[in-house]
């Protein structure tokens, strides 16, 4: 019983210091959706892609319910797909490419429930860098592929932000 109790009080200790720091899960239900925006549909060439799933997916952890039909959504986002690219930045004593830069974009709209648009086409954009190690072509592969999918989730989260600030900016 006293350890049932000292562990619970342990937990609460720690769930207080890590709120009064300000800790919370990165990208999770951090943007205000307006509730009539909360009901949307995705118009996308690819719904099933990984970019496609990771907008769905942090949309809905904002609160965002996305409909089978457009017809029942009170709004379109018509999604493009995600162009990614890399450029060299600077080159080392060999030659060869030192660190790179990665680029994540996608143009976006919004329709309202008739189909008209609402938010003309916006293009978001990610951009990182990274070192490279012409020596270590599979760890290279590899933090590219991590990058990627990180990049995803931030442009999912830059067009929820955007969506959002304009549905609140028509509130208002």
């Amino acid at each position: 019983m006293q350890r049932r109790l000292a562990r619970t009080s342990f937990l609460l200790s720690v769930a207080v210091l890590l709120s009064a720091c300000g800790f919370h899960l990165r990208g999770t239900g951090d943007v205000a959706v307006s509730e009539q925006w909360r009901s949307m549909y995705l118009v996308s060439n690819n719904p099933n892609s990984e970019f496609s799933r990771e907008v769905k997916t942090r949309f809905a952890a904002n609160g965002v319910a996305w409909q089978e039909d457009k017809s029942t959504a009170s709004f379109q986002l018509v999604l493009g797909p995600e162009r990614f690219s890399q450029r060299n930045l600077s080159l080392n004593a060999e030659a060869r490419a030192a660190e790179f830069e990665l680029t994540m974009r996608s143009t976006f709209s919004v329709r309202d429930a008739a189909g008209e648009e609402i938010m003309a086409d916006t293009t978001g954009s990610v951009v990182k860098q990274m070192e490279n190690d012409p020596r270590n072509v599979v760890g290279k592969a590899e933090e590219i592929r991590i990058l990627k999918s990180e990049m995803r989730g931030e442009l999912a989260q830059q067009i929820l932000r955007r969506i959002a600030f304009f549905a609140a900016s028509k509130e208002g």
